[in-house]
Order: structure tokens, then sequence, then C-alpha cells
């Protein structure tokens, strides 16, 4: 049966519960460290709603949601002192926040969606990801989407696998699958 993957941003006052409650299942802890206090969410989202170099969305199948995205521009990341950025690079964050999802295979579509989306950006030639080195499975999610390894970086908050997606890696590998979506 096919799905409908969908995102819409992120509302505070919608889904701030929602996604609290996210920070703290016991998958996402570990690779998050976001399981704070409720106010002290709020205060996290408020301020990363108000950060103008990322846009952040919730990811919807048949229009329930169930995923998290953080879709950003490289220049003025913390990530952006890691590589030699170009000025339009973007990266992404995701996380699978209902249990009921994980290990469907729903990432994958979710995350080629979104690395599409980014790629609509004219000047845009790559898609960077930074994921906890020690969770293997998102890095395999990110590779069968067209991400390379590139190296082990140190951010504040964890060590990550720094993945470049050039946007001719991606178009090449995934351009039936949207040729198809156009044509349906």
């Amino acid at each position: 049966m096919e799905k409908t993957l969908s995102f819409v941003k992120v509302d505070l006052e919608r889904d701030v519960a929602l996604l609290h409650k996210w920070q703290h299942q016991p998958y996402v802890i570990p690779f998050w460290k976001l399981d704070i206090s409720f106010d002290a969410y709020k205060k996290h989202l408020e301020e990363f709603l108000a950060d103008e170099h990322q846009t952040l969305y919730l990811g919807l199948i048949d229009g329930f949601p169930m995923s998290y995205w953080e879709a950003y521009w490289v220049k003025g990341d913390v990530v952006e002192n890691c590589y030699e950025p170009h000025p339009a690079d973007q990266g992404i964050h995701l996380l699978i926040g209902e249990e009921a999802f994980l290990g469907k295979g729903y990432a994958l579509p979710l995350l080629r969606a979104i690395v599409h989306y980014q790629f609509q950006s004219q000047t845009t030639e790559k898609v960077i990801a930074e994921p906890d080195i020690s969770n293997e499975k998102m890095i395999h999610v990110f590779e069968k989407c067209g991400f390379k390894k590139i190296k082990p970086i140190e951010l504040p908050d964890k060590t990550g696998m720094l993945m470049y997606c050039h946007r001719e890696t991606f178009e090449r590998r995934w351009e039936d699958v949207f040729r198809e979506a156009a044509t349906s």
C-alpha cells in the first residue's frame, strides 16, 4: 500500500509537547541528549525556531507526525569549522520519534525526499550530515541515500561522522524515483 510522505514546518505551540516526548525516547536520548525538562526544551525549541540558518520540520506519513528534521545552511553552523564548506552547502539532522515507525524502512524515503527538497536550491551542490559516529543504523541510511563517509569530526555534543551527498551522485542514484513521482 502506498504511503504519503510529507513535511510541515514545526510550530512551537502545536509541536513542543510531541517533540519533548520524542526527546525522551530511550533510542533518541543517546544521540540527541535533549532529555531535559519541558520548560528547558521549550526554550531550546524557541531558540532553534528563531535561528534563521535552519528550518525545523515534522515528517509525516499519511498525515501522522512520526519524525523530526532540522534542515540547515552550513554557513552559520558549528560544523562549518570542520571542513571547507561551499557557501551554499546545506545539512540535515533527523530522528524517528514514534517507535512504531522504527525499522520499517521509512527513514530512507523521508531522507531522500528532504535532500531532494534541499537540492531545489540551485546553488546547493552538496548536502552534509554528521550523525553520531556510534549511530551505525543512521550512517547506513545516509549511505543508502547517496552520502559518503568523509571523516570523524569533533562537535560540542558528539563525535560525528561527516558525510557528503553531492547533487550529481544524488540525482544519478534517484532520477528514476523522482521521474516516476512527477508523472504519477
